[in-house]
């Protein structure tokens, strides 16, 4: 009788240990998503700031200047629910005033042109490596999630499901290319 018990007590604690382990695993797990997703941000916001530095420097030609402006205004100001659309729109502007190779030398070419499309290249570049790592982040979290001991012990607590951040990021080939 004490054998079985003890035995039930072994077993009550190694499903305990396991479950906490799965518990902080999902945690830290939490934590990689909102470092990456703070990091994604911060990415974007840079991005959107060095448009709207070089949509108002004089730079560009007046038309592609309020295009770029508006669409890194809008970024920047964009609610939580509209932001994907509106980093999606600045990826948009973005590859519409850096079209051809030959806009790209006449930023270059101005006074201060080119290290402000050098910064706008190397801030175009890292956006689709912050999402990639968010949206791995995402994926692992909810893989983790999906496990029926994850939902039957709701290890997850009240966090919020995760969720990936979609957008066009794809960067203006004729900027990116002049600028390496």
């Amino acid at each position: 009788m004490t054998a079985t018990l003890i035995w039930i007590l072994v077993a009550l604690v190694a499903i305990g240990v396991y479950l906490s382990w799965t518990a902080g695993r999902l945690d830290r797990l939490h934590v990689r998503m909102d470092a990456a997703r703070a990091a994604l941000d911060a990415q974007l916001l840079r991005r959107a700031s060095v448009a709207q530095e070089l949509a108002t420097s004089g730079v560009l030609d007046p038309a592609a200047s309020i295009v770029l402006y508006e669409a890194a205004h809008a970024a920047r100001q964009a609610e939580e629910e509209q932001r994907e659309v509106a980093e999606s729109e600045l990826s948009q502007a973005l590859r519409a005033v850096f079209e051809h190779a030959a806009q790209v030398e006449a930023v270059r070419e101005a006074p201060g042109g080119d290290a402000a499309a050098r910064e706008l290249a190397e801030a175009v570049r890292r956006v689709p490596m912050a999402r990639r790592f968010h949206n791995d982040a995402v994926g692992a979290a909810r893989r983790l999630r999906e496990h029926r001991k994850v939902r039957w012990f709701r290890l997850a607590g009240h966090a919020p499901f995760p969720l990936a951040f979609e957008m066009d990021d794809e960067p203006p080939a004729a900027l990116v290319e002049r600028v390496s």
